[in-house]
């Protein structure tokens, strides 16, 4: 008897899996995709809520070298300049300056005969190049000569922090600690004040200024300065509420969000948010929607930034089979620690280096039964760096990353990682943002260029896929399905125009992109080009975006509607 039950349980399981094993490659699809839109949306979502401000200080005004006079009298032939003075030594090639005008041509004074003109010139050059590193406290000064021997001597002045504080009636929550990369006797640079004055503004209800004094008082050095930081916060809470139609029908195309965040919590100039979304609207018969949420704290300390941050996703979908209606779900949750910096900065670059831990696990569901097959458990490490350049009015970001999965946090191992794939990645993304603008008689424009590309050492699993066709990669489709393979890349263009000082601009976009390498064969194209044309802007903490797009290059079989409209609108207090 009880092997008659036995058997009747094996025959009602494999009754209920035939019944939905020709469903399950479509469940397979839609996890891929919904994965894949989930993670799009997080990165959007993160991008917009960690923006670091880029503070770049006016630089001091220069006193114009000018090139050496033709003639002196009386003069004396130099051979070679003597920097002395306390830390002269780190100091010595900036001598080299001297042999060059403001507009950089090569003006030699060495082997020449040069007077009192010429010494004053070549004073201001090296007191520009100590500008231009940011030492704008730092003096270069020349007393009495014997110029009879070939050599000038010029003696540095370093310019010295003699103290950093905060101005009368700053508030008692203002903490200076772990803001700046500077210390009292360090030499004061402009490059990091701006550091400075980053980190004190990157939470978004805060304001910070800082003034340089000069010290007289009684045991002041020479070059002695005071950093006198203005700094207030207004109320630390901040409310963001969002939607967007860049859902999947099958799950809801209406997405909601509200995000909560708390400024200066622990008063380490530090960020806090959590957010929530999920689905909206929902009119269709049967169980469906998603949800996912993000918790996010981050801090600096000087040059250095650590990062935290956390999330789990869900979806849920009602399939119609023959027979019965099968409920399709899926969960995942991701971890990443995060640690940056700031290697190298100048007036007009900076170059930020960085280091992160991650973790992902994910299952999905055919009713209340897993799919074991499908459970996903991986985790590794990420190390990149990016990179921006000022060029005139223009600006370019770079960034690339290496990501290479370790069975260290974790490990999942897959029945065939070859055709599925691996759980233990190895991929290079690398990207670039080009923003120009410009104008044409009074009308003013902005040109934005961006590229991204992967490149992967192992096949890849779903969620590490390179995907286009949706308003985060290739815009102009209906964003219901997406091209993804193992390697891949795209180029946008947007073509802004500003109405007036509105703060509001029309837009035309032009979206290329293509996939390939593994998992690729079975696609019906590998590339896609899109058209999109829209408005965007905001005023009183509402920023919106409204745009329609177009396919211009698809391939036979991808459809798609004929024209895709789609908006996003947030609301910020």
């Amino acid at each position: 008897m009880r092997r008659f039950f036995l058997w009747c349980d094996a025959l009602c399981a494999a009754f209920f899996f035939t019944s939905v094993s020709a469903q399950i490659p479509d469940a397979a699809d839609l996890d891929e995709t919904q994965r894949l839109r989930q993670q799009e949306r997080a990165a959007q979502l993160r991008q917009q809520l960690e923006s670091k401000p880029d503070v770049r200080l006016p630089p001091l005004v220069a006193t114009r070298a000018l090139r050496l006079p033709l003639a002196e009298s009386p003069c004396f032939v130099i051979h070679r300049i003597s920097l002395v003075g306390e830390m002269s030594e780190r100091f010595s090639e900036i001598t080299d300056s001297a042999d060059y005008a403001a507009d950089g041509r090569h003006d030699a004074i060495f082997n020449r005969c040069i007077g009192v003109i010429s010494i004053g010139v070549v004073i201001r050059r090296i007191q520009n190049e100590l500008v231009r590193r940011g030492f704008v406290t730092t003096r270069v000064l020349a007393g009495p000569q014997e110029l009879s021997k070939g050599v000038l001597t010029l003696t540095l002045v370093p310019g010295r922090v003699r103290a950093i504080r905060f101005a009368e009636g700053t508030a008692t929550r203002a903490t200076i600690m772990n803001a700046t990369p500077l210390r009292t006797g360090d030499l004061l640079n402009l490059r990091a004040i701006e550091q400075t004055l980053e980190n004190l503004k990157r939470v978004p209800t805060t304001e910070a200024d800082i003034r340089i004094e000069p010290v007289d008082t009684k045991g002041a050095q020479p070059g002695d300065s005071d950093m006198v930081i203005q700094w207030r916060q207004r109320f630390p809470f901040r409310v963001n509420l969002y939607t967007d139609n860049s859902g999947l029908d099958s799950t809801g195309r209406y997405q909601g969000g509200l995000t909560l965040s708390y400024d200066h919590a622990l008063t380490l100039n530090d960020l806090f948010y959590v957010s929530f979304n999920r689905n909206l609207f929902d009119q269709a018969p049967g169980p469906r929607g998603t949800n996912s949420n993000t918790v996010h704290y981050s801090l600096p300390f000087g040059y250095w930034l650590l990062s935290a941050t956390a999330g789990n996703s869900q979806y849920r979908q009602a399939v119609a089979g023959v027979n019965s209606t099968t409920i399709f779900s899926g969960e995942s949750t991701n971890q990443e620690l995060k640690l940056s910096r700031i290697l190298a900065r100048d007036a007009n670059s900076k170059t930020i280096a960085y280091l992160s831990a991650w973790a992902k696990q994910a299952r999905n569901f055919v009713g209340d039964l897993e799919i074991a097959v499908q459970r996903r458990q991986l985790g590794g490490f990420e190390a990149g760096f990016t990179h921006r350049q000022v060029l005139r009015s223009a600006t370019l970001d770079v960034n690339a990353g290496y990501r290479h999965g370790s069975d260290v946090f974790g490990h999942h191992p897959l029945l065939n990682e070859s055709v599925e794939g691996s759980t233990r990645p190895q991929i290079l993304q690398v990207g670039a943002l080009y923003n120009q603008p410009f104008a044409i008689a009074a009308q003013r424009f902005r040109y934005t260029l961006a590229m991204r590309a992967q490149y992967p050492w192992t096949s890849l699993l779903p969620q590490d896929r390179f995907s286009i066709g949706s308003r985060f990669s290739v815009r102009g489709f209906d964003e219901q399905r997406m091209l993804s393979a193992d390697r891949g890349w795209l180029v946008r263009n947007d073509l802004g125009v500003s109405l007036g000082r509105s703060g509001q601009e029309v837009y035309l976009g032009l979206d290329y992109g293509e996939v390939s390498g593994r998992h690729s064969e079975q696609l019906a194209g590998k590339h896609l080009a899109g058209l999109a044309f829209g408005l965007r802007g905001g005023a009183q903490g509402v920023a919106y975006d409204v745009f329609a797009g177009r396919a211009l290059s698809a391939p036979v079989g991808f459809s798609t509607q004929g024209l895709n409209v789609g908006f996003s609108l947030s609301w910020s207090y």
